[in-house]
């Protein structure tokens, strides 16, 4: 009679992020399964998420974006608290990121998701990059991605060839991370629950990354002895992808189950697993003094002798049927006989009997001792084994490190590829980025000091940086500064400095200058007038001596009364109305005015400098004395500056810089 042990129900070990496996675990919960969450892989913000928001206040940039996984969704939409834009179409790669955007109100029809396209039967061939580029390919056309620019929200690391294959068809690629990936420390409640799964309590473990395997494996390393670590490897293993179980095996897990993607695959491997694995069930016998040997032996005696064999002791006569005593009478004769054959027949029963147990406990015997040396063979082939398997676990390990490593190398490598592809790429831009540096410094420097050939060396320079470049819009930047090259050629020179010497010569005569009302009158001095001989004149013109005198004493006294009036013409009535203390502000007003102009020459501003010009021509003819050589000095000096003062403009340099600009803005 045999008895069962109480069934323990099977636990599945998850391996997600912690929060990540509610709807998994009331689906295996559902199923009758045990669950233990035991997270390999935590998510934390990116130290620096300064590039995804930069990304993300420009999403009009760009044709397309890309989540990678629902962790990339989850920390995009928690950073971006706005409406998306329902023409941009979002790329993702499983059923989860596509349940991760409804989540947060991105779903059909009015958003356009794209993603692997599952079969009738419901089941996808796989949910990767590659299958995620043919969605796309699908959706968008196979040209759809020349000249376009591509967004891929990740993780920090990750697979580059979603990326490759997007540059490849034409695509200008922005990676940024939205999240990284750090190892847990799982609390002690867990690994002591491990601990008794790994002692032999039915369990299979759930990883979906790669990166998961490999943490599972160092951890192991830190918190199991080698028996643990052994179960373990034995351990039964379901993956959601292919790659992840190529990991798994190369690190020295044996038994592992390809799910494909989804909750759904996953239980229904999961209560597939389980249904496989036979109950543990051990019989239990009701002698206790039964032994294994004689359980072994006596099955071996069934096998070989299928016939019933006479037992050592001959068994009972059996009872002699009544007979009348006249029958008795007639076969009394031949009982002797009989007796005497079943006497001889039950002693060749006894001996054959006692050399079979005879011959039955050698056979047990050595039985016995080929147990035993098979039993010390088995045990030391096991511990060569179990050495063997740590030695190949250990280098299994190591391989794993060093692929690792060289993942990461490769990982590194490509980074750099792609850097010097985009500065290959932009060589054009940082070429015309320094031309327009360089047509901004000349600009400034023509507008301040009109150094014109300063500017003009600038813009040669700038053409000769540009003869290398081929592209159409270099050739359109060289056509504009050529134009610029004319016009500075064309234009005058202008002699600033000599023109604002002339203005402070006039500035320094203004004190001097006399008004109109102030300026002095000579007085006649008389003195006698020198009589002519009348006689002499008289006689020279025929006149009577008497008229001859008369007419000298009458010329003499008119020149007496021209000398005590003088005339004279005044055009502007204003000059006589200033006072004389009035004459200090009139002259302070007009140095102002000069040295107002003087400035706006040196700046270069033509209309100030115009009208101050005027203000002080207007001054000195109102309120000087024209007839003065002074006032005629300093108003020959302001008309040689208003003469000059046409060349003070200079041209600018706007056509090359609106040239240059028009390329930086192309896109």
């Amino acid at each position: 009679m045999t008895a069962a042990a109480p069934q323990t129900p099977f636990t599945v070990v998850i391996t997600r992020p912690a929060g990540q496996s509610g709807e998994l675990t009331e689906q295996l919960a559902a199923a009758g399964l045990a669950t233990l969450d035991f997270p390999l892989i935590d998510i934390a913000p990116v130290i620096d998420d300064a590039p995804l928001r930069a990304a993300l206040a420009s999403l009009e940039r760009y044709a397309l974006v890309v989540f990678v996984s629902p962790n990339a969704v989850d920390q995009t939409f928690a950073r971006h608290p706005g409406i998306w834009p329902h023409a941009l179409p979002i790329g993702v790669v499983g059923p989860g990121s596509v349940h991760a955007l409804a989540r947060h109100g991105i779903a059909a029809p009015e958003h356009r998701v794209i993603s692997p396209v599952v079969s009738a039967a419901d089941e996808a061939t796989s949910f990767d990059s590659e299958s995620l580029y043919a969605a796309l390919e699908a959706a968008l056309g196979e040209t759809g991605f020349e000249g376009k620019r591509v967004l891929i929200v990740r993780g920090d690391g990750g697979r580059e060839w979603l990326a490759d294959r997007l540059r490849e068809a034409g695509a200008e690629v922005e990676a940024v991370a939205a999240y990284r990936r750090v190892v847990p420390e799982p609390s002690i409640g867990a690994w002591a629950r491990v601990h008794e799964l790994l002692a032999g309590t039915p369990h299979a473990w759930l990883l979906t990354s790669s990166e998961g395997v490999r943490n599972l494996q160092e951890l192991a390393h830190d918190h199991l002895n080698a028996g643990e670590i052994a179960q373990l490897k034995h351990a039964p293993l379901v993956t959601p992808h292919p790659r992840i179980a190529q990991t798994a095996r190369a690190l020295g897990f044996d038994r592992i189950t390809v799910s494909g993607a989804g909750d759904e695959r996953i239980v229904r491997a999961l209560v597939e697993l389980v249904a496989a694995v036979p109950p543990a069930v051990q019989p239990v016998s009701s002698n206790p003094a039964h032994s294994p040997a004689q359980s072994r032996m006596t099955e071996t005696n069934a096998s070989t002798n299928p016939s019933p064999q006479p037992s050592a002791t001959a068994p009972l006569p059996p009872n002699q049927p009544f007979t009348p005593y006249e029958a008795q009478k007639r076969r009394s004769a031949s009982g002797p006989l009989l007796w005497l054959v079943v006497v001889v027949i039950a002693c060749a029963a006894g001996v054959g009997g006692y050399a079979l147990n005879r011959k039955v406990v050698r056979t047990e015997q050595q039985l016995t001792q080929r147990q035993q040396a098979n039993d010390t063979q088995a045990n030391e082939l096991r511990i060569k084994i179990d050495q063997a398997l740590a030695t190949v676990h250990q280098s299994d390990s190591q391989v794993a490190q060093l692929e690792g490593k060289l993942a990461d190398a490769q990982a590194a490598q490509q980074a750099l590829q792609q850097q010097y592809s985009d500065l290959a790429r932009n060589r054009d831009d940082w070429t015309l980025a320094e031309v327009g540096q360089m047509l901004s410094a000349a600009s400034q420097q023509l507008q301040l000091t009109g150094n014109t050939q300063l500017a003009l060396f600038a813009l040669q320079s700038a053409d000769t940086r540009l003869a290398a470049s081929d592209s159409p819009q270099a050739v359109a930047v060289r056509k504009a500064i050529a134009q610029d090259i004319d016009k500075l050629k064309a234009a005058p020179s202008t002699d600033l400095t000599g023109l604002a010497i002339k203005l402070d010569n006039a500035i320094d005569h203004v004190d001097s200058l006399p008004l109109s009302g102030e300026t002095p009158v000579p007085h006649a001095t008389p003195h006698a007038a020198t009589w002519a001989d009348t006689a002499k004149v008289a006689a020279a013109t025929g006149k009577p001596r008497w008229e001859v005198w008369f007419d000298e004493v009458t010329h003499g006294i008119g020149q007496q009364l021209t000398s005590l009036v003088q005339v004279r013409r005044i055009d502007h009535a204003d000059a006589m109305l200033v006072a004389p203390d009035q004459g200090y502000f009139v002259r302070e007003n007009l140095k102002m005015r000069l040295l107002s102009a003087r400035l706006a020459l040196l700046s270069r501003n033509q209309t100030t400098l115009k009208s101050d010009l005027q203000a002080s021509q207007a001054a000195l003819a109102r309120y000087f004395d024209a007839s003065s050589k002074d006032t005629q000095m300093v108003i020959d000096l302001v008309r040689q500056v208003d003469a000059g003062s046409a060349a003070v403009e200079l041209p600018n340099l706007d056509t090359s810089l609106q040239a240059v600009n028009q390329y930086r803005n192309r896109g």
